[in-house]
């Protein structure tokens, strides 16, 4: 059978990266683009923080064009929906059935974009899904892929974490009550090497900020 054709809903971070890695070697879909939400307030993905510089050089790196959708800073949800909404009704245009996600294990996170993609007419597809995400992780290290840890929250992890190396050495100084992914929204990554890419993409750490409650470590391309 030949593979749909697919977008694939890139956060920048790690589960968004192996997702491609795995639907590509095991051709799940025909992966045509990225798809990426992007602060226009800040020019920085959202949620994430990770500089809208460095995103369109991670999509030259996986050899895919990169689908922006703008949001303004504060976005209400109806606006969120109203962006995304029009951004699918282009991309089914195109012939596009399919759209990839690297959720882990949140039920709740997967019925609101299947919700969604129904409403769109598209079917979402999830290689990462139901995985043992300490497993998982050191997957994702073996494999090569390279991250960094670009927002954290604090309440679930202590600030001194925001630019570490997404390895071996931060799993085990991660606490307990931390997901080894981070599914539970306790950090998010910045991946910059992996099987994903077909170069890697030297980078340096900036600053650290606190904004909206959250913890930010820049990772600026060089």
């Amino acid at each position: 059978m030949t593979p749909p054709k697919a977008i694939l809903s890139w956060s920048s971070g790690k589960d968004s990266a192996f997702a491609l890695h795995e639907v590509r070697r095991r051709g799940l879909a025909d992966v045509v683009a990225l798809l990426t939400t992007v602060n226009e307030t800040h020019e920085r993905v959202a949620m994430h923080g990770v500089r809208e510089g460095l995103l369109d050089l991670q999509a030259e790196a996986a050899g895919l064009p990169l689908i922006k959708v703008k949001l303004p800073w504060p976005c209400p949800n109806e606006t969120y929906e109203e962006r995304m909404e029009e951004a699918m009704t282009r991309i089914k245009a195109d012939g596009i059935t399919h759209t990839i996600f690297g959720d882990l294990f949140l039920e709740d996170v997967r019925a609101y974009r299947e919700e969604r993609l129904a409403a769109a007419g598209m079917t979402g597809l999830f290689p990462l899904w139901g995985r043992d995400t300490a497993a998982l992780a050191r997957e994702m290290i073996a494999s090569g892929m390279e991250a960094h840890i670009a927002c954290l929250d604090p309440k679930h992890l202590p600030e001194h974490f925001a630019g570490r190396r997404f390895d071996e050495s931060l799993l085990a100084d991660l606490p307990g009550t931390v997901d080894p992914c981070g599914e539970n929204g306790e950090f998010h990554t910045v991946v910059t090497a992996g099987p994903m890419f077909d170069r890697p993409i030297p980078v340096e750490l900036g600053e650290t900020v606190a904004r909206s409650g959250f913890v930010y470590r820049d990772v600026i391309p060089l």
